[in-house]
């Protein structure tokens, strides 16, 4: 699983930056027992490995034979997107920067905190990401990296899609870089859904009207795996916020009291219970690896829709039915008539980088990050991901040949400005406890109301801890 896709065409690159709100100050309750919560400006000493004498082609004072350490989240994306940068950066500096993959970046990563040795850089993604407010005295600022030329010589934040800074933004400190642009969407077969006459749906009823059809020809309408339970929350959450607006957009994300009974979520979660008592999702999910039951949509096809980020395509490539034509459309709204379009997208910056102020040499760090939003790099992650990077024009009008990207490009296109994202379960880092009920939902063990009251649990225990510091969202 990854978080984070956007497009090339330059209207649809103003779809994306309308991402989230703004952050108020938030402290970091992770590690007291470390040294230096905040950490030091880089600028204003060099870091282990720098060699103190910096210029354009090398802002960051990289000394010659410099090491480096990065923890990649190996998701939908994988990890040799930041290898392939690494290579550059060892040929550049005849270094050694050495990259690990990680699928549990918390339990990993936490106790290296604490300790005070971190990795040099993280992506900091997945179901077991770190919640970034509680260590975000602990990040590098990297304002400096988007002031930095690139490998091509222009300066970075030239070459960047607008509003990537948002998502990465915590108080005054912008704590992470935000690689890829990601579009959340249903996905499916459209060579399937072409051989029997099926249109996607628009709305909860119309799906449902869908599962029918699919159970007709031994299929079921969703699946799904235990650890990508919650991407249902995720599909809920949009839907519900196109259907309600603003207004639900902002109480989930301020953590706002009864936010999980607004009217509009509850149309979502029961459009999506009705399907559920139906049997019209396939059982089991709850003892399936997500990996395993996606491919029970994209090679045995034993579903016709399944809810994730744009990453999806990439992440099931090696395991995708010969011409699927993998496609996406927008969320469903819980009726015909939402506060936002039908069209309106769930759509922002992901897979946050970020560089610890302990790191051993957080300035290679920082020269990695350059290195990715490299045109060269970011070209290879979209042409080998298939999914944009948030560098401008790194993606061709056919889209590498995917459908699945030219649909982004339709999708985006249909859209006009309406885009919208949240980031409460990642920034407080809940996702973990809340796929525990989604996985009882989705199996049928327990109904909308308990759904309900289990989200509005965790969301309330973040909401009344008093060693949280809240992000206020406007």
């Amino acid at each position: 699983m990854t978080v984070p896709g956007k497009h090339t065409d330059r209207r649809t690159v103003l779809r994306l930056a309308l991402a989230t709100g703004v952050a108020v100050p938030a402290t970091g309750a992770l590690a007291s027992c470390a040294t230096s919560g905040g950490g030091e400006d880089a600028s204003s000493s060099p870091a282990p490995g720098a060699s103190g004498s910096a210029d354009a082609k090398n802002p960051f004072g990289i000394a010659k034979g410099a090491t480096g350490e990065a923890v990649i989240f190996n998701g939908g994306y994988g990890f040799d997107y930041v290898t392939f940068a690494a290579n550059i950066f060892n040929r550049t500096h005849s270094g050694k920067f050495g990259v690990k993959p990680s699928t549990q970046i918390a339990q990993q990563l936490q106790p290296r905190f604490v300790g005070g040795n971190p990795p040099d850089l993280i992506d900091n993604s997945g179901a077991n990401s770190i919640g970034l407010n509680t260590i975000v005295d602990q990040l590098e600022d990297l304002s400096d990296v988007f002031e930095a030329n690139n490998l091509e010589g222009t300066k970075i934040k030239d070459t960047l899609y607008p509003g990537v800074e948002a998502p990465g933004t915590v108080g005054d400190k912008f704590a992470a870089i935000n690689y890829v642009q990601t579009i959340y969407a249903l996905w499916y077969s459209a060579s399937l859904f072409e051989a029997n006459g099926w249109t996607p749906p628009k709305t909860w009823e119309e799906a449902y009207e869908l599962g029918g059809k699919a159970k007709s020809k031994g299929k079921f309408l969703f699946l799904w795996g235990k650890e990508a339970a919650t991407y249902y929350q995720t599909l809920v959450i949009g839907s519900a916020i196109k259907e309600g607006g603003d207004e639900v957009r902002l109480a989930m994300d301020n953590l706002k009291e009864g936010c999980w009974s607004l009217p509009a979520v509850q149309g979502a979660i029961k459009g999506l219970e009705k399907i559920v008592k139906a049997g019209y999702v396939k059982p089991g999910g709850g003892g399936t690896a997500f990996t395993a039951a996606q491919a029970q949509w994209s090679q045995n096809q034993d579903a016709l829709l399944y809810p994730s980020g744009s990453w999806i395509e990439n992440e099931m490539k090696k395991q995708t039915k010969a011409d699927f034509k993998m496609t996406g459309f927008p969320e469903l709204t819980v009726s015909s008539s939402p506060k936002m379009p039908y069209e309106t997208l769930h759509a922002a910056a992901g897979e946050p980088f970020i560089v610890p102020s302990q790191g051993k040499n957080k300035a290679a760090g920082k020269e990695l990050l350059r290195i990715m939003l490299s045109k060269e790099a970011a070209t290879n992650f979209a042409k080998t991901r298939l999914a944009p990077t948030i560098v401008k024009g790194t993606v061709p009008d056919d889209g590498f040949g995917s459908t699945a990207l030219q649909s982004q490009t339709k999708m985006l296109t249909a859209a006009g400005d309406n885009v919208f994202t949240w980031n409460f379960v990642d920034l407080y880092g809940t996702n973990q406890d809340m796929l525990v009920p989604w996985n009882a939902f989705l199996s049928g063990q327990i109904d909308a109301a308990a759904l309900t009251k289990q989200l509005q649990g965790i969301t309330d225990k973040v909401r009344k801890d008093p060693s949280v510091k809240k992000v206020e969202v406007k």
